[in-house]
């Protein structure tokens, strides 16, 4: 499985920017569980070079390094011998989220 999380809000309390806020203790720990049994994490965030040091550092030192910042896997890239804008993951994890469920369809419709 190949997970993509947001880190504002997410691995970290939303901070006053450009600063980082307190570590999603228990996300991190989730996700790595789920590396150590194979599963990819992806760094899926808007921020970028000093700030998003900021947010690579706070997870290496809780124990949550990433498989990819910002990027696809490079397995990914090769396969589909490009590397598209959208970031190709199984699991997004943002709270900036919002589920959209379609309702079921009829045999009338």
């Amino acid at each position: 499985m190949i997970i993509a999380v947001d880190f504002d809000g997410c691995l970290a309390s939303a901070g006053t920017w450009p600063e980082v806020g307190e570590p999603n203790e228990a996300l991190i720990n989730w996700l790595i569980c789920l590396r150590k049994r194979g599963d990819k994490v992806i760094l899926w965030t808007c921020r970028a070079d000093e700030a998003l040091q900021k947010a690579v550092e706070l997870c290496k030192v809780h124990g949550l390094e990433f498989d990819a910042v910002n990027d696809n896997l490079e397995e990914l890239k090769q396969l589909y011998g490009n590397n598209s804008r959208k970031i190709s993951a199984d699991l997004y994890i943002d709270d900036k989220a919002l589920k959209v469920e379609f309702p079921e369809r009829t045999n009338d419709e």
